[in-house]
Parts: C-alpha cells; sequence; structure tokens
C-alpha cells in the first residue's frame, strides 16, 4: 500500500509540474523570463522526483528484507516440522 501512496505523489507532482510549466507558457512574461522559470521549476521537479525514487528504491529494499527474513524463517520451521516427523 505504501508503494501505492508514493506512486499516486510521483504522478501528482509530474502532473503539477507539467500544470506550472503550461501555465507559466500562458503567463504574460517575456520568452526569456518564461524560459528561466521553466528550466528552473523543471529542475525542482526533477529534484523532488529523484528523492520520491530513491525513497521508493529503499522501501523495495527494505521489502525484499522482510521477505528474505519470512523465507528463511518458514524454511527452519519446515526443516523443524520434518525432524519432528521423522523423529
Amino acid at each position: 500500500m505504501a508503494e501505492d501512496n508514493t506512486s499516486k505523489a510521483v504522478w501528482f507532482l509530474t502532473g503539477a509540474a507539467i500544470g506550472a510549466a503550461v501555465a507559466l507558457l500562458y503567463a504574460p512574461a517575456s520568452g526569456e523570463v518564461t524560459r528561466r522559470r521553466i528550466v528552473r521549476r523543471a529542475e525542482e521537479s526533477a529534484d523532488v522526483l529523484s528523492e520520491k525514487g530513491q525513497e521508493m528504491v529503499e522501501r523495495g529494499r527494505e521489502l525484499y528484507e522482510q521477505g528474505r527474513k519470512m523465507a528463511d524463517e518458514a524454511a527452519d520451521l519446515f526443516e523443524r516440522g520434518r525432524k519432528m516427523v521423522e523423529g
């Protein structure tokens, strides 16, 4: 579920960045000023998206480790059960 929320946040921020860029294009400012604003907003958005991507990778690692621990515990339980049955 956390991945769902992170994914939604990334898409929201992407949409917000695109919306801001479109708004700047229609704003009454010179082309040079508008281009600088777009570049600055794009850089800010890229930083946010990069940070969110790193958070998603870290969360993936955590989930992988949790899954690996659960698999190890299940294998241990299976082995103990096998030994009990064999006597």
